[in-house]
């Protein structure tokens, strides 16, 4: 496909690939709050046979040329799971990066064109390759660095999106709270009435039981979330997946499952900011950057911690018991976060806009929303 001096070609080669990554780097070269990607991880997003994603879901990238030179670069992607579970008709794209407009109407263009060929009859995007890894467009929050896991995005971006037909489908809201200064009689009284109950047990992860851990809270995940907008169940191999790539930066005090009466029933995953260790590797991990980020990570020393996940089994939605369980939990970690690694904000994200009981618990007193992501939509 031509639009005037822009071609738009599938990525075939490796060297493609490569390109393809490397792409992100051009973008934001001049822009303080990126945070570079670690190549590898994104390779292996990208990858057949890495990523059990592809197990279930197939994925067509293309690359912009002007004059020999990369301007852009999409993603487009069909997910049998969000067939299931979103609607059958239902493509996605992402990976979305372009230098100016030209670039992205020829992108998003022929992402659609491929979509529609394979017989999709709406568009959501952009989502990078699933609702798991970083959906949304940012939209506010652009004079931040982003969280780990979470995206940054040319402002221009919303604009050209925006300008091919697409419309707003849902916001996903991050907030951040000073922890270290954070204090709130009413929700203190709550947890005292928690630790009074005998039903109730808030513990720590146990690092050394890994797998048997990340199982329970897998379990309450896919329960918790099973009627949100945009959810698709994790499977097995995914699971796997993530769990490996987590592990190095989960750390026994930051993790609460919480029990009634011996059953598992809600769980809270913080994470240290990784981006704060990783932003100076310039998304290098080799020779040398592999030891410097493993011996950051021993004792990590950051401004911030992120809450990624978090679930209530879903009987107890929308019960007192369920927002005495999850300020529980964050209390505890909180005292943690403070305590045994200097961390002084918080940040609870993403939530859905409309997900009353979550967005309820992380307007925390003096919460405030730092970052908006936009899903969009069009029909096609």
């Amino acid at each position: 496909m031509n639009s005037s001096s822009v071609t738009i070609r599938p990525v075939a080669t490796k060297k493609d690939r490569k390109a393809f990554v490397d792409f992100a780097w051009e973008v934001y070269k001049k822009d303080p709050n990126w945070v570079p990607p670690l190549k590898d991880e994104v390779h292996g997003l990208i990858t057949p046979g890495k990523n059990p994603w592809f197990e279930h879901a197939r994925a067509q990238l293309w690359l912009a040329e002007r004059d020999g030179k990369v301007v852009g670069r999409i993603s487009g992607q069909v997910d049998d799971l969000v067939q299931q579970h979103m609607g059958e008709g239902t493509g996605q794209w992402g990976m979305f990066e372009a230098l100016d407009g030209e670039a992205a109407a020829a992108l998003i263009a022929t992402a659609e064109d491929w979509l529609r060929a394979q017989g999709m009859k709406t568009a959501l995007g952009p989502i990078s390759l699933s609702i798991w890894d970083e959906p949304g467009l940012e939209i506010e929050g652009f004079d931040e660095d982003p969280t780990a896991m979470m995206g940054h995005h040319r402002p221009e971006y919303r604009g050209w999106i925006e300008a091919a037909g697409y419309a707003k489908a849902k916001d996903l809201l991050t907030y951040e709270v000073d922890i270290a200064h954070w204090e709130d009689p009413k929700i203190n009284r709550l947890i005292a009435m928690g630790e009074r109950n005998p039903h109730i047990r808030v513990r720590m992860v146990d690092k050394s039981k890994f797998n048997e851990e990340a199982r329970i809270i897998l379990n309450i995940l896919n329960d918790a979330w099973s009627s949100n907008w945009g959810y698709v169940p994790l499977t097995e191999a995914e699971i796997a997946y993530a769990g490996k790539k987590l592990k190095p930066i989960i750390y026994n005090e930051l993790v609460r499952i919480a029990e009634l009466d011996g059953e598992p029933v809600a769980f809270m995953l913080t994470i240290p900011d990784i981006n704060e260790l990783t932003k100076d590797l310039n998304g290098e991990l080799f020779p040398f950057n592999f030891v410097k980020l493993l011996w950051r990570l021993r004792k990590p020393r950051v401004q911030r911690a992120r809450v990624p996940l978090m679930g209530v089994a879903k009987k107890l939605q929308q019960s007192r018991l369920a927002s005495m369980l999850a300020f529980m939990m964050i209390e505890y970690t909180r005292r943690d976060c403070v305590g045994k690694f200097g961390i002084n904000f918080g940040e609870f994200g993403w939530i859905l806009e409309d997900n009353k009981g979550m967005v309820s618990i992380a307007e925390l007193p003096g919460a405030r929303i730092n970052h908006r992501y936009r899903i969009y939509e069009k029909a096609l």
